[in-house]
C-alpha cells in the first residue's frame, strides 16, 4: 500500500471522500481523533460502515485503528469491528514483539466468535511511538503472521518527551525524530516486513510533503500515512515507480538471470551486486510484475 488515510470513524461524509481518494488504504480511527465520549458512538459508525463498503469488488484497504492496550478500550474496539471484517488492525503504541502477540490471540478469539478463518485480519504496528518502543523494537520478528507492516509516530512520541516541536522551522525532522524514523526502519527490515512513513502534518504544504516523502521512499518506505485526500495523489505519485525504475529493475534481475553464478554483474559500465538484485526483485514483487 502507497497510501493510507486517516479518517474518524464518525465522520460521515469524510468517510465515503477517503473512499473515493485513490487511497490504497483508508484507516477508520477510533483513536486520537475520537474523544473519550464518543467512542462508544464511533464504534458503531465504524462497524456500519465497514459492512456498507466491504462488499464492494474495487475499494482500498479497509483498516481501523483501534485504542490502545493501555488505554483499557481495545477489547471494547475489537467486539465491535471484528464481525464486521477489516482487513488490517492498526495498533498505536505498540512496544514489542510481544504486545503484537498480545494482539493477535485477541483477534483469533473473536474471528473464532464471528466465524471468520484464522488469521483473516492482519495487523499493521505503530511501532515506534513511545520511548519504550524504540528500546523495544527489535524484537518483532515471528511474533504474528498477522504483521503485514510497521510505521512511527513522532507526535506522541514528542509529547512524551516534552519536546517544543519535532520539526526545525524548514520543516526538516529534528535530531531525535530522525533518530526514531531510523529505528522504524531497520526495526522493519529486521521482522522481515514493510516500513511505513508516519503522516505529514503541514498537509496545505505540497512541496514539503513531496520532498519528505521522496526521502521516505529513497531510505527504503514503501508507503505513507495521510491525514488529507489532497495528500493522496501526491504520495502515491511517488511510491508508484516510474517506467524507467522498472525497466532499470528488470535488467537487474535478467542480467543475474543470464549468469547465475556471478556475484556482480555490469549493465551500462555500472557494476550491480546481489543487494542490488534483491532491490530490483523487491521492486518489481510490489508493482506485480517478475
Amino acid at each position: 500500500m502507497r497510501s493510507l488515510l486517516f479518517v474518524p470513524a464518525d465522520g460521515g461524509s469524510k468517510l465515503d471522500k477517503a473512499m473515493a481518494s485513490g487511497a490504497d488504504g483508508v484507516i477508520i480511527d477510533l483513536e486520537d481523533s475520537i474523544t473519550a465520549e464518543r467512542k462508544e458512538a464511533a464504534r458503531r459508525c465504524a462497524f456500519d460502515f465497514l459492512k456498507a463498503v466491504s462488499g464492494e469488488t474495487k475499494r482500498p484497504k479497509l483498516l481501523v485503528r483501534i485504542n490502545g492496550l493501555d488505554t483499557g478500550m481495545t477489547d471494547a474496539d475489537l467486539d465491535a469491528i471484528v464481525p464486521a471484517k477489516p482487513d488490517i488492525v492498526v495498533f498505536p503504541k505498540a512496544e514489542g514483539g510481544a504486545t503484537v502477540t498480545h494482539i493477535d490471540a485477541k483477534l483469533t478469539a473473536r474471528e473464532a466468535i464471528a466465524g471468520l478463518p484464522d488469521g483473516t485480519i492482519k495487523i499493521l504496528a505503530q511501532s515506534v511511538e513511545s520511548a519504550t518502543g524504540i528500546f523495544n523494537a527489535g524484537n518483532y520478528r515471528n511474533c504474528s503472521p498477522r504483521l503485514i507492516g510497521m510505521t512511527w509516530g513522532p507526535e506522541d512520541l514528542s509529547a512524551e518527551l516534552g519536546a517544543e516541536a519535532n520539526r526545525d522551522p524548514q520543516g526538516l525532522l529534528t535530531e531525535p525524530y530522525r533518530f526514531a524514523r531510523s529505528i522504524c526502519l531497520y526495526a522493519a527490515a529486521a521482522a522481515k516486513t514493510t516500513a511505513i512513513e508516519t503522516v505529514y502534518v503541514d498537509f496545505r504544504n505540497t512541496e514539503g510533503l513531496r520532498r519528505d516523502t521522496v526521502d521516505a521512499r529513497r531510505d527504503g518506505f514503501t508507503g505513507r500515512l495521510a491525514i488529507h485526500p489532497a495528500q493522496v495523489p501526491v504520495i502515491n505519485e511517488v511510491f508508484t515507480p516510474n517506467d524507467a525504475d522498472i525497466a532499470k529493475a528488470k535488467a537487474v534481475v535478467a542480467a543475474f538471470a543470464a549468469q547465475p553464478g556471478a556475484g556482480a554483474v555490469g549493465i551500462d559500465g555500472k557494476m550491480y551486486d546481489r543487494p542490488h538484485l534483491a532491490r530490483a526483485k523487491a521492486l518489481l514483487a510490489r508493482m506485480g510484475q517478475s
